[in-house]
């Protein structure tokens, strides 16, 4: 049985252990239990960072009927209930889900500033990492992977438990054996449901796996999960989505419109059993799409020995990997964007100044008799942080000083530069090519020096923030000819164990460089 602690502290029972991973209010963390030894995951919530996203429009109505006075103590009593509420029901409904393929709630651990959610220690990773690891990877191999998936979903809706946030982020291996379980995890937007109930239960998802019901703002129940499901299918088998456009609205017609097909030639090895069950997962009117139980019995499911294909599928492979690259980057992107919704108004209770933070994380104090508005020192000094970092940065750039480069960037950084012919780079293979071959200009001139010019510094939270800058280059050949290059550099930065590390950058093409002669030799 799953404990309920609401008096013992989590330090009382557990040792916290390294990170694993982060959100924008939570960071999971390996622990261990004091008296078994034994190993969890524990999902910590910075209950201080609190989002009431889904009860906005309620809490704002609620609040206009109050005076301006006394506005943001009710408004934060009220996100503090609202969020306490969304944890409670996630525990409630992760206790109610015992299943092979479902990620195991243990414990629950109530404190003043930190709620603990201590679930299985899942070591596998991603699903989808794993399958581009894979040395031989068939459409019987996706069979099985969203089999296992639907038992999952099965399980939860014959709990009446909707997910509503199925995607890949969200499946993963119980360890890092050949053929270990996929379980399906992070229960923070379920929701209970009586029976085929169908309702408006709010806005909520992410964007490419939401169904057309929801995003018509239409009563909606647990074919919500299958859409999302049918969503996953597709690109286990092509390695790219079926819905896709960087314009949000136009992704949302397509979705609405159920507009999808099945493109040569990497369709065309595909089985008509597979392409049928998408078909009915994909149906955008949701009382005629296939339940979880419904698809388990499918052909292609149950019988896939005999019914899909067994040829190894190397582009679905490849296309795998940059659609992976993609989503992190856009992962990381919108978890310190999210960030950001935590920087609420606030009012002093005598109404004569009011603490607002702008939309690059900045504070500004503005008084009621006054338009002046004063940055506030400490946001003042976290972004000199981040330009300092960034200086050092490109100073080992400069200098050809490879180790320092290494340790200042993520091992993971993702980069789109010229050099990469517009492609998206993960980790330090290609820039470490760079350092080995002396390719950078330090390694070939005389005299360099480098200048940042008209450094923008947007704060994403506490530990994130972006800058964007005009990265201006002078150096000497070794002709003793002098040029000078620009470039526009965006760099992404994220705080971790209280260094900053940058973890993605985009550089534009680098401007026509101007030469100079040298100077003439003294008489």
């Amino acid at each position: 049985m799953t404990a309920v602690s609401a008096c013992t502290r989590f330090s009382d029972n557990y040792d916290l252990k390294e990170e694993l991973g982060k959100g924008a209010f939570s960071v999971v963390r390996r622990c261990v239990q004091k008296c078994t030894g034994c190993e969890f995951a524990a999902k910590i919530i910075n209950t201080k960072k609190l989002s009431a996203r889904d009860e906005e429009i309620k809490l704002n109505e609620l609040l206009r009927y109050y005076p301006r006075k006394g506005l943001w103590t009710l408004q934060e009593s009220s996100k503090f209930i609202i969020y306490f509420q969304k944890l409670e029901r996630e525990a409630r409904i992760c206790r109610k889900l015992q299943h092979p393929n479902i990620v195991r709630l243990h414990d629950s651990i109530q404190e003043e500033n930190f709620h603990y959610l201590v679930f299985d220690l899942v070591t596998g990773g991603e699903l989808f990492e794993d399958i581009v690891a894979r040395e031989f990877y068939s459409e019987a191999d996706a069979s099985h992977c969203i089999q296992q998936i639907l038992e999952s979903v099965n399980h939860c809706h014959q709990n009446g438990v909707v997910h509503r946030d199925l995607k890949p982020e969200n499946l993963l291996l119980a360890s890092k054996a050949k053929g270990a379980a996929v379980k399906l995890a992070d229960f923070g937007l379920a929701i209970e449901v009586t029976g085929e109930q169908q309702a408006w239960f709010g806005f909520a998802g992410t964007p490419g796996y939401l169904s057309p019901e929801v995003l018509k703002k239409e009563p909606y129940g647990k074919p919500v999960d299958i859409w999302a499901c049918g969503v996953i299918l597709y690109i286990l088998l092509v390695g790219y989505p079926p819905f896709w456009d960087e314009d949000q609205h136009r992704l949302y017609g397509q979705i609405k419109a159920g507009a999808y097909d099945y493109p040569s030639p990497e369709w065309d090895t595909v089985t008509p059993d597979a392409k049928n069950l998408i078909n009915q997962m994909l149906t955008v009117n949701p009382t005629k799409r296939i339940t979880a139980s419904e698809a388990l019995k499918h052909p292609w499911i149950c019988q896939r020995e005999r019914v899909a294909s067994l040829v190894h599928r190397q582009e679905t492979v490849d296309c795998l990997k940059k659609f992976n690259a993609r989503r992190k980057l856009k992962g990381a992107i919108l978890t310190t964007m999210l960030a950001t919704r935590n920087f609420s108004s606030k009012y002093d209770t005598d109404g004569r100044s009011i603490i607002t933070k702008k939309g690059d994380g900045s504070q500004v104090k503005e008084s009621t008799d006054s338009s002046t508005t004063l940055e506030d020192d400490d946001v003042k000094a976290k972004k000199q942080e981040v330009i300092k970092i960034t200086e050092q940065l490109l100073e080992a750039i400069n200098t050809g000083d490879q180790e320092t480069y290494t340790k200042i960037c993520d091992p993971h950084l993702t980069a789109f530069e010229p050099e990469a012919l517009g492609n998206l780079v993960e980790g330090m293979e290609f820039h470490k090519f760079y350092f080995d071959h002396g390719k950078m200009v330090g390694k070939n001139c005389k005299g360099i020096n480098t200048t940042i010019l008209n450094p923008n510094v947007h704060l994403l939270g506490e530990e994130a923030a972006c800058i964007a800058y005009v990265r201006l280059t002078q150096y000497i050949d070794k002709q003793g000819v002098a040029h000078s290059c620009q470039y526009e550099e965006t760099r992404v930065w994220h705080k971790k164990d209280n260094k900053w590390q940058n973890v993605h950058f985009h550089r534009s093409t680098n401007s026509p460089p101007y030469s100079f002669p040298p100077p003439p030799a003294q008489k």
